[in-house]
């Protein structure tokens, strides 16, 4: 992380509302900015799950500017006829948008000041940078054992079995009830352990998300629609010709390639709901791309955007992200709720922004922390696809190996 970049996210952490987006340089033919950074909000919308995404399209039209925000995952409730029947922890909105007072782009050689006066490249400037990183030990609990989860994976094969669903993501939670923390250092220690093409920092006054996400759920390039769902992980090795054997080993997967497709597919389908007609295909099935912990099995979807439909209605007809749900979609949600043992509220939703000309680009909420100072509640879930061919005991392997940097930066 730059010098520069630091101490603009140490000044911009100062104001109630902030959020950084990081992209780590990673090389994207979609990724418009290396970094931007929203500070402060001339404009803000809080909305609860029922006319949320309504809502939002009024404010964009309003303030014709960039926007950033978040898109929880209750949001599923309005999309569809569900329901949450766990508590909420960590109370953050269903859907959260804001107009930066200040919006900064942050590039390997450039610095651009997008909203507000460029003198505040020098206030950035004088800014104090933290001399190290203070990463205090968290004690971290879970609400599923290993044997209970293990007993779940195999009621939902079971419902497999039946026909009910095809695959489904199951998570489990990860959390402290008095977590005292630094939210930018334990961002900035993350960031350094873990560095991935979705990162950031988002403050929502005392709510934080701390995130290494290498996820894309969807962007929106001119009238182009662009999914990229993860499903498919191996760990790497120290060892380079032992790593080049897992990765070969992870692109030969059968199991995750049927993973893989069942969320393909499922993403083809929510796009057809905004797409020209015959215009949904898949640019990339199967692509393995590296990070510092993970191989990830990677594919890429899209499809032209109908003149008729507002991208803010297409972003609402693909949500939430297959990758997280599972197929059928509507039934594997129904299964999340009644199986998992906590509300996923923010977590696998999704941040980002959307720009005046209507271009936008949005994460998925995973490998992530999510903090409530004020309750000093901590939560990170974790979770991976269950289909038929699942091991159970393998699967909550690979969710430790999904939470081990951010268990190492809590010290834990």
């Amino acid at each position: 992380m730059s010098a520069f970049k630091q101490k603009a996210l140490q000044w911009a952490s100062n104001f109630p509302v902030c959020c950084c987006l990081d992209s780590n340089r990673y090389s994207d033919p979609y990724t418009q900015y290396d970094c931007l950074i929203a500070v402060g909000a001339t404009a803000e919308l809080s909305a609860k799950s029922g006319d949320a995404f309504a809502q939002l399209l009024e404010f964009y039209k309003e303030n014709n500017n960039w926007v950033f925000g978040l898109f929880s995952y209750e949001l599923k409730n309005e999309v569809e006829q569900l329901s949450s029947s766990h508590n909420d922890q960590l109370d953050f909105p269903d859907l959260f948008f804001f107009v930066p007072k200040y919006l900064i782009a942050v590039g390997e050689k450039n610095i651009t000041v997008i909203i507000g006066d460029s003198d505040i490249i020098s206030i950035i400037s004088e800014t104090p940078i933290y001399s190290e990183f203070s990463t205090p030990k968290v004690d971290i609990k879970t609400r599923t054992s290993r044997e209970d989860y293990i007993t779940t994976v195999k009621k939902l094969q079971e419902h497999i079995k039946r026909g009910d669903i095809y695959e489904v993501n199951f998570c489990q939670e990860f959390f402290s009830e008095n977590a005292k923390i630094d939210p930018l250092a334990i961002y900035q220690s993350l960031s350094l352990l873990s560095p991935t093409p979705f990162a950031g920092f988002f403050k929502i006054y005392d709510r934080y998300i701390l995130s290494a996400t290498p996820e894309r759920f969807l962007c929106k390039r001119g009238n182009k629609l662009i999914s990229q769902p993860i499903k498919g992980t191996a760990k790497r090795s120290m060892d380079l010709k032992v790593d080049e054997l897992i990765k070969e080993g992870l692109k030969s997967s059968i199991k995750e390639q049927a993973e893989n497709v069942m969320i393909v597919d499922l993403v083809r389908n929510d796009l057809t709901k905004s797409a020209v007609k015959g215009t949904v295909k898949v640019d990339e099935l199967f692509g393995i791309y590296t990070f510092p912990q993970v191989h990830q099995m990677i594919s890429t979807i899209s499809c032209e955007l109908q003149p008729s439909i507002h991208f803010i209605e297409a972003i609402k007809n693909t949500f939430p992200m297959g990758s997280m749900t599972g197929a059928p979609k509507i039934r594997a949600m129904e299964l999340i709720d009644r199986y998992e043992s906590a509300k996923r509220g923010a977590f696998s939703g999704s941040f980002g922004c959307i720009s005046p000309t209507g271009d936008f680009d949005f994460n998925v909420i995973i490998r992530s922390i999510l903090y409530n100072e004020a309750t000093r509640y901590l939560s990170f879930q974790v979770g991976g696809a269950i289909t038929y061919a699942a091991q159970a005991e393998q699967e909550y392997e690979e969710c430790l190996l999904k939470a081990s940097a951010i268990m190492k930066v809590l010290g834990s």
